[in-house]
């Protein structure tokens, strides 16, 4: 490849994270070398239309994709890289960043779509984006690893509607106070609240069903750290310094994540070195078993009294604004945010040759 690569970056989307988004963008535009890189920003609106965010200091200026002005394009999935506009300017591209959270983005749509495409693109593939994004299967493939979990349960929402009563009599039966609910397809803790009795359930589970077709419903992390690590490769994986996150509110919502000074981050975490290891070894096997590849963010809780440590979640298209933990954690491990980015990019141009090598038809 000569001259500069020519890096699509995605960002806004149809998801309730769609802000977050715009936000990674801002800052991963920041960062990137221009004098090795050509990007092109395209920013999805929350209606799904594709605009060509030809001038850099939109961005700067904007908290959703409005569309104002801009071109309307779409990848052309014929196999010739390229982003087209209605009146059929094309802008060739090397590789895509697609800096999308939540559904419609980091659930494998997205990469279906690249995978049509034929475009390399950054982060997990199909499956790795579809197991990432819904915790159900996410939490069976950890089940299957053999990582420690608290316990949970799942709701599906036309049950909810049917017989919602029963549905609380069996969760009330079965965990202690408080819990957490979810819903099933989320990020960024959009819909998620605590419940410490009967009536919050209620009103919990009703706030998540509206972002989502099923619910969990988790046992609380009592006296326990929150603590989280980055995961970096394909095949062969690193993982990162683990970081600490110490909220102030009752769990890390969206606005101590985003928008409030209500969390302090401790890197590294307050944890023993073996307990710190430990974390780091679980966090690439969970990368494994759902299948991501180049990027993931992997949350813990540890309990406090004696180190008891349980996988949450993962994150496969983590965040990178000024305040995610994702940079940050490699930042603390010796890969500066343009580093970061330069290796990601890498690791999606390496994928997709590799991936050449395979026989999709006799």
């Amino acid at each position: 490849m000569t001259g500069k690569v020519r890096v699509a970056v995605l960002f806004g989307g149809r998801s309730a994270e769609h802000e977050v988004s715009v936000i990674s963008a801002r800052s991963m535009l920041a960062a990137m070398d221009k004098e090795r890189y050509e990007p092109i920003m395209v920013g999805i609106a929350k209606d799904g239309r594709w605009w060509l965010a030809e001038e850099g200091e939109s961005l700067q200026k904007c908290d959703q994709v409005l569309g104002d002005g801009a071109l309307s394009v779409h990848i052309d999935y014929l196999g010739s890289r390229e982003i087209v506009a209605k009146d059929l300017k094309r802008w060739g591209v090397d590789v895509v960043f697609p800096l999308l959270h939540g559904p419609y983005g980091e659930d494998g749509a997205m990469q279906g779509l690249l995978e049509l495409a034929d475009v390399p693109y950054v982060g997990a593939g199909v499956v790795g984006s579809a197991v990432g994004m819904d915790k159900e299967m996410m939490k069976r493939a950890f089940a299957a690893e053999g990582l420690p979990q608290l316990d949970y349960a799942v709701i599906r929402c036309s049950r909810w509607r049917r017989d919602c009563e029963d549905v609380l009599d069996g969760l009330c039966a079965r965990f202690s106070w408080p819990v957490f609910v979810k819903p099933a397809s989320l990020g960024s803790s959009v819909g998620v609240s605590r419940a410490e009795n009967r009536s919050q359930l209620q009103e919990s589970i009703a706030n998540a069903a509206q972002y989502d077709y099923k619910v969990v419903i988790e046992e609380a992390a009592v006296n326990c750290r929150e603590v989280e690590v980055a995961i970096l490769g394909n095949e062969e994986v690193e993982a990162s310094t683990v970081g600490e996150i110490e909220v102030e509110n009752a769990f890390y919502d969206y606005g101590a994540k985003y928008v409030d000074d209500s969390s302090s981050l401790h890197i590294p975490a307050r944890i023993e070195s073996d307990l710190a290891e430990r974390v780091r070894e679980m966090g690439m096997r969970a990368f494994r078993a759902v299948e991501a590849c180049g990027l993931s963010r992997v949350d813990f809780f540890v309990r406090k009294n004696d180190g008891q440590t349980y996988i949450n979640e993962i994150n496969t298209m983590p965040g990178f604004t000024p305040v995610s933990m994702y940079p940050k954690l490699w930042e603390a491990s010796g890969l500066a945010y343009g580093a970061l980015v330069d290796r990601l990019i890498e690791l999606a141009l390496e994928r997709h040759q590799d991936k050449k090598s395979i026989k999709t038809s006799r």
